[in-house]
């Protein structure tokens, strides 16, 4: 019987081997709830990596590419706010809290634990979220946090008070490949 068990340990350290998944082309949405203006930001480029053996992630967003429907906007949230000359990258590296057990079919709540880093400032945050095994070995991730601007330094003059809200809304779509 023990020999049963050496190989089943056997199979399963083997199988737990490339548990590392890929996206380039995530989504991720920031919602920004002003008083008199309501407007999401919007980028198709999230780059991202879990690593299922270690219980790591880690994602980052070129500040560049979001947009929001009005190009003005865009290059003045760029230019004035996000300063993406000086810091062009948001990026999230944590540690999920427990690891998870990821059944086909079956959406499954995770906790990350980990640094955000924005407009050259890095604060410990936490994410809750979900992880979804597809039947063809891809992981879908959904998530969803709010930060505050002033957090990371990000000042809102005030005769535009009205235009950009203090706190934002991010919301993360990912589908994961598995790296081979």
């Amino acid at each position: 019987m023990k020999g049963v068990g050496f190989i089943l340990a056997l199979f399963l350290s083997f199988s737990a081997l490339g548990q590392e998944f890929l996206t380039k082309n995530g989504e991720v949405v920031f919602l920004s709830e002003a008083p008199l203006n309501e407007f999401e930001g919007k980028s198709s480029f999230l780059n991202g990596l879990i690593n299922l053996d270690k219980n790591l992630l880690d994602f980052f967003i070129d500040l560049n590419t979001l947009k929001t429907g009005i190009s003005l906007r865009d290059s003045h949230m760029r230019e004035n706010y996000f300063e993406t000359d000086q810091y062009p990258f948001a990026e999230f590296t944590g540690k999920i809290a427990q690891a998870p057990k990821l059944v086909v079919g079956e959406r499954t709540s995770v906790k990350a634990l980990g640094a955000f880093k924005m407009h050259g400032v890095e604060r410990q945050i936490e994410v809750t979220g979900f992880l979804t095994k597809l039947q063809n070995g891809k992981i879908e991730l959904s998530a969803d946090f709010t930060i505050k601007l002033s957090d990371y330094k990000i000042s809102i003059p005030s005769l535009i008070f009205y235009e950009l809200a203090e706190e934002q809304k991010v919301t993360i779509k990912a589908t994961l490949t598995e790296k081979k």
